[in-house]
């Protein structure tokens, strides 16, 4: 045990594990919050690639990347682990050829090898990972939609996840909970958003007439 500290301590990749060690923290974090019912990613913008256009170098760096269409919390997560793969991967290489390479060219190099990496995996992950909103979208607008139960069961208590179709056909993930007038709503169920404060839409079950439309 003590030698894999060491080895993950050792200052030539000291970078590489630190990056590790948040992205496992990230990871964590993300994962308790929505099996509570509640992502810390929503409290990352999702816009920060627009935003970044301001700035054309930076901008186009995180278009190019692919920000915006996923989550900023899991780009983050996914960089870090690649960066930091990257880096204990270079030092290896090094270390097998009896080799130092100083701790600041390893971490200059393993960025640039992860950004064409970063492109390509986000790229995939964006056709998997449910979108809370995108920029034509205004989540607003769902009140009145029909959704199924992805975390669940809903009820008046902490809120669940729903999934949803957008008018372009974007998978959306969003938070919801039953109305104060409903059951439970089970995982699975079919329900229609009615309504949304500050926390969550609020749910009901849909009518047999807007499910089969």
């Amino acid at each position: 045990m003590s030698v894999a500290a060491d080895i993950l301590l050792a200052p030539d990749v000291r970078p590489f594990a630190v990056a590790a060690a948040i992205m496992v923290t990230l990871g964590g974090i993300e994962l308790l919050t929505m099996i509570v019912g509640f992502s810390i990613s929503e409290l990352v913008g999702h816009d920060f690639a627009l935003d970044s256009e301001t700035h054309s170098t930076i901008g186009g760096l995180f278009l190019w990347i692919n920000a915006g269409r996923l989550p900023l919390l899991i780009l983050i997560i996914l960089a870090l682990g690649i960066f930091s793969i990257a880096g204990f991967w270079l030092q290896a290489i090094a270390h097998s050829a009896s080799a130092t390479m100083p701790v600041s060219i390893a971490a200059l190099v393993a960025a640039g090898l992860s950004l064409p990496v970063i492109r390509v995996a986000s790229r995939g992950i964006a056709r998997i990972i449910p979108r809370d909103e995108t920029y034509v979208v205004n989540e607003a607008d769902f009140v009145g939609h029909v959704a199924e139960v992805a975390i669940g069961p809903l009820d008046q208590g902490l809120p669940g996840r729903v999934r949803l179709k957008d008018v372009f056909g974007n998978w959306h993930s969003v938070a919801a909970r039953a109305s104060p007038d409903s059951a439970p709503l089970p995982v699975g169920a079919r329900v229609l958003l009615v309504d949304r404060d500050t926390r969550s839409f609020i749910a009901i079950s849909a009518p047999t007439d807007l499910i089969t439309q």
